[in-house]
């Protein structure tokens, strides 16, 4: 009997490891997230230094918080998800628990300098993540929502970080835009569910499809996509590059959920255009508000969308988004 090897947390197999772990292909999420609230607030004065290192822990910790959450939840990672290090047993729960608290720390510090406020909304974000699969396990309803509060909190977070210290002015017109990060992610995530509803029944996790099956999942995501493009562009346009990318990510909802009802495989595979649907589309809807603020932004726009389709198709599981 082959004993497995765990790597230490030293070694650069354990990084690799744990980058993979980190699922590289959805940092682009959490970034862009962060980088709308960001553009909501910045000017022309603001140094493009504040605005770089801004959005480095916006990038990065989705990673880390997926990385986080994972700990909690390998019971049924190691049936949806056997392609994962901590699936595999090769890297440990304590080393992963340490690499990403230490990382989530860290973020919170630099937001912190950055603004005071983002500290509190960072740890309010971190608790989120900390509790999150006792959600997802337990309350069918709460998950996919209870993970778009978190994900919400990264647009109010961004605005912060570009405004001086002093500065406190959220207006609540401005809370539209954290309102479609908050139902495009949950839709993201109810529609994500679907490639686990064998992994969750058989671990004993009530998540919307394993209670309630495909079809009602899939119509719970139609009312929150239309939900979501009903805010979206209920929060006007104004400018032809916000417009582009506005249809972009329209369509690709739609598209998704289309591709729900019409797919004959009620499995990970028949789930997988909806759920690359739903991804695309939050990165797109959120390019779309960045460019509302900050048109001149267009070429790194471009950039970054170029770069997530690229990791995307270079994920290590055709089927795991």
């Amino acid at each position: 009997m082959t004993t497995l090897l765990t790597y230490p947390i030293y070694s650069f197999r354990f990084w690799k490891a744990y980058s993979v772990q980190m699922r590289p292909y959805l940092l682009f999420v959490s970034g862009i997230a962060g980088l709308s609230g960001i553009a909501i607030s910045a000017t022309e004065t603001t140094p493009l230094w504040k605005i770089i290192a801004a959005f480095i822990p916006f990038f990065f910790g989705y990673g880390f918080g997926q990385a986080l959450t994972d700990c909690f939840q390998t019971d049924t990672d190691k049936l949806s998800a056997p392609y994962r290090p901590l699936s595999k047993g090769v890297i440990s729960i304590r080393s992963v628990l340490m690499v990403s608290i230490t990382g989530l720390t860290l973020s919170g510090i630099l937001l912190y300098l950055l603004h005071p406020l983002s500290l509190w909304l960072c740890l309010l974000s971190v608790f989120g993540l900390a509790t999150y699969s006792y959600i997802k396990k337990n309350f069918w309803f709460g998950g996919p929502f209870y993970n778009a509060w978190i994900v919400a909190l990264l647009p109010i977070m961004g605005f912060f970080t570009a405004l001086q210290a002093s500065e406190k002015n959220f207006t609540p017109t401005l809370y539209i835009y954290p309102a479609v990060s908050f139902f495009s992610y949950a839709n993201f995530v109810l529609i994500g569910y679907l490639k686990d509803i064998v992994a969750d029944k058989a671990t004993g996790y009530k998540t919307f499809p394993v209670v309630l099956g495909w079809n009602k999942t899939i119509l719970t995501g139609d009312i929150i996509a239309a939900v979501t493009l009903i805010l979206f562009w209920g929060a006007g346009i104004k400018n032809s590059y916000e417009l582009i990318f506005g249809i972009a990510g329209s369509t690709a909802i739609i598209y998704g959920q289309i591709s729900g009802h019409l797919s004959k495989q009620k499995n990970e595979k028949g789930a997988l255009i909806s759920i690359l649907s739903t991804v695309r589309s939050f990165v797109l809807l959120h390019i779309a508000f960045t460019l509302h603020f900050q048109p001149e932004w267009w070429p790194y726009t471009i950039a970054f969308y170029a770069l997530f389709e690229i990791t995307m198709y270079r994920r290590p599981s055709r089927y795991q988004v």
